[in-house]
């Protein structure tokens, strides 16, 4: 397939890509009476920008995006931009199950500088699949032609989106790209052979799945810590090393269980980015909680099993 071969061509160039390809899901830092701590969020983007990545992610779910307020997420975008705009991609998180709201906080990241917009599937209200396509239309449209990535996570949302609405919202203009956090490999390569979409692993324990069979980067929690392996993971990977690729996701599986399967992604990743010192507090807002120092100690062995 000739065209297909292009498009492959085309993501495997970061000059054309929207979104970069090593893309962390950001942590919102607090000081530890709950308001934002600015200074260690300009720190941590510069942080990342520093150590593997292109694209960053701010206001989504590890950024405790549910219990951030409207302003506090314009100027965190804003903040990222000016602090590295220049350097990666910022990508914005404006999906809620509001379409109007979701709308409102569209044009306004793009008013603050976001590089493109990452809009969540409606949680909660569990619309119709048409209801779907129509929110992430309006959406994107609202945000003035920006790259939009549509992210799918079932497990949070409590609606999937089927192949058929994916291969619908490919033909919005402005949709670019689906973070994937369904699990379903088969599928996922069946889509990419489909469209025109880039696709990217939302779940750090299929990056390597993922990319191995053509997805475009990744949307990481783990990317925190580990921003240089998965841009070593990746560059493995298009040259054609898939045994280095392999290496260096064995030697990330205690790292990536200890984030991702001890406790909240966003918890495990606050207490690791104040053990090395890069923010200031891990204070999370409720419903979430600090976790045991037995699950701090995870983190640091397996910080020391990774080489990190």
């Amino acid at each position: 397939m000739p065209g297909r071969r292009r498009l492959q061509e085309k993501v495997r160039s970061l000059s054309q890509n929207p979104f970069g390809r090593v893309v962390t899901a950001m942590v919102t830092p607090m000081h530890d009476d709950g308001s934002i701590d600015f200074d260690s969020l300009t720190k941590l983007a510069h942080h990342l920008a520093d150590n593997g990545h292109d694209g960053l992610l701010v206001n989504g779910t590890t950024g405790e995006s549910a219990t951030t307020t409207d302003d506090e997420d314009y100027d965190c975008v804003e903040a990222v931009v000016k602090a590295v705009g220049d350097r990666v991609k910022v990508m914005a998180g404006c999906g809620t199950n509001d379409t109007e709201h979701s709308a409102r906080a569209a044009r306004e990241m793009a008013a603050r500088g976001a590089h493109s917009l990452l809009v969540v599937t409606p949680y909660y209200n569990k619309p119709t699949q048409a209801g779907i396509i129509e929110h992430f239309r309006q959406i994107a449209e609202a945000g003035g032609g920006l790259p939009v990535m549509a992210y799918d996570i079932p497990g949070r949302t409590g609606t999937a989106l089927t192949s058929d609405t994916i291969r619908e919202l490919a033909k919005i203009e402005a949709v670019k790209a689906v973070k994937d956090a369904k699990g379903d490999l088969f599928e996922a390569t069946r889509l990419q052979s489909e469209t025109d979409l880039l696709w990217y692993s939302g779940e750090d324990e299929l990056n390597l799945a993922h990319l191995a069979q053509g997805a475009s980067g990744v949307v990481s929690v783990v990317g925190h810590l580990a921003g240089n392996q998965y841009r070593e993971m990746i560059d493995a990977i298009d040259s054609g090393n898939l045994s280095q690729a392999r290496d260096i996701h064995r030697r990330l599986v205690p790292l990536v269980d200890a984030i991702m399967h001890t406790s909240q992604g966003a918890i495990q990743v606050k207490a690791a980015l104040k053990m090395q010192g890069v923010i200031e507090s891990d204070h999370l807002r409720m419903p979430l909680l600090q976790g045991p120092s037995s699950h701090k100690d995870r983190i640091s062995a397996a910080l020391e099993a990774a080489g990190l």
